[in-house]
């Protein structure tokens, strides 16, 4: 089944939560809803689900309008944050309970619950009532009941959030894996940049109740429409620096450290615009002096992080820009150093407005 949502809006009492939101999901494809606590995103759950009703726009599933549809009649999963998990039943019985309603034989619903719960490491805990469990395993069984019907559309309102690092990690292989051979359709709520990037065959990003970008995570990631998306996405942090872009018999640049950080000539129109340099921490490199370009910085910090090391640096001007780099590979840990910025790794955003200023437009 498919998923289309036409200018959604929802107010409670005075305050606007969505405004004019549109989506669209194809089938058996996953969407994630990603974006900041209080942004809308359960909201719009809820709306699909069919809990709550919008109060401008229009809700299509498989081209059908489920205006005044019932929940149960809309064929769709859901797991909420607050798990409503059935507080009578063990968590054998609240992951089969869906499995029951379809009538299906005793055979296929053991079967059914078993390779849920051992997907999602909860087998041991199957004949533990809700009271019984921790926060996490209430999570993962309130998910696997979700799944266990194998519904058309599927919603999942960050169903990782009290689970640990590493199933964390194996969810992230195995639940789009799952997903994906049950042909379901998904919108997939969550904070975290790697989820969001791991499950999503396109991401929503969604602030303050408006839908502000939707891609691919790699669209995302490589051109994010604005300066906030940006930041949301990389860790550490995107690195900006504000800059006046400039033309010279050469070509267009900027200044880092008083140096010249060549750009693509596609930024011609932006001359002598003030602008925001966006550089990810992975595409400052250390250089020798005598590297072509090369910027001088004064390394203050060196931080392992396990897979990579991360050091804070200053430009010329006091201004703190942050360069990843791979673990075991060589860097300076202090002191005065130099980096290469690439002009195919830079971002540019109009400082005014956050917004992204894509080369292409200036042709």
């Amino acid at each position: 089944m498919s998923l289309e949502l036409t200018n959604i809006s929802k107010s409670f009492k005075d305050e606007m939560v969505l405004d004019g939101v549109s989506i669209q999901v194809h089938e058996g494809k996953t969407l994630v809803l990603f974006g900041p606590s209080g942004a809308g995103k359960t909201v719009l759950l809820r709306l699909i689900a069919g809990v709550i009703e919008p109060d401008s726009g229009q809700i299509k599933i498989s081209g059908t309008d489920v205006d005044g549809v019932e929940p149960e009649d809309r064929n769709i999963g859901m797991a909420f944050q607050n798990f409503a998990l059935f507080p009578h039943m063990d968590a054998h019985a609240n992951i089969a309970s869906p499995l029951t309603a379809q009538k299906q034989d005793k055979s296929a619903i053991q079967s059914g619950v078993q390779t849920l719960a051992k997907l999602l490491k909860i087998d041991h805990v199957l004949d533990h009532k809700p009271k019984e469990l921790s926060n996490g395993q209430k999570q993962r069984t309130a998910l696997a009941r979700a799944l266990a019907g194998k519904p058309k559309v599927l919603l999942l309102d960050d169903p990782l959030r009290n689970v640990d690092a590493k199933l964390r990690f194996e969810m992230r292989l195995e639940l789009p894996r799952l997903l994906s051979d049950q042909n379901t359709t998904v919108i997939y709520v969550t904070q975290d940049y790697k989820e969001a990037m791991a499950f999503g065959d396109e991401i929503a990003v969604i602030s303050s109740g408006v839908v502000q970008q939707i891609g691919t995570p790699e669209d995302i990631y490589l051109t994010p429409a604005n300066i906030e998306i940006a930041r949301l996405f990389g860790d550490p942090v995107i690195n900006y620096l504000d800059v006046t872009v400039q033309k010279d018999a050469v070509g267009i640049f900027a200044l880092v450290s008083d140096k010249r950080v060549d750009l693509n000539s596609g930024y011609a129109r932006a001359v002598g615009q003030d602008c925001s340099l966006g550089i990810r921490p992975e595409s400052i490199l250390f250089v020798p002096a005598s590297h072509p370009g090369a910027v001088p910085v004064t390394v203050e910090a060196e931080t392992p992080l396990n897979e990579k090391t991360v050091n804070l640096c200053l430009t010329a001007r006091g201004r703190e820009i942050m360069a990843s780099r791979p673990s075991g590979t060589v860097g300076p840990a202090n002191g005065p150093a130099f980096v290469s910025i690439e002009a195919a790794n830079v971002l540019i955003f109009d400082k005014h407005t956050g917004e992204l200023i894509e080369p292409d437009k200036f042709y």
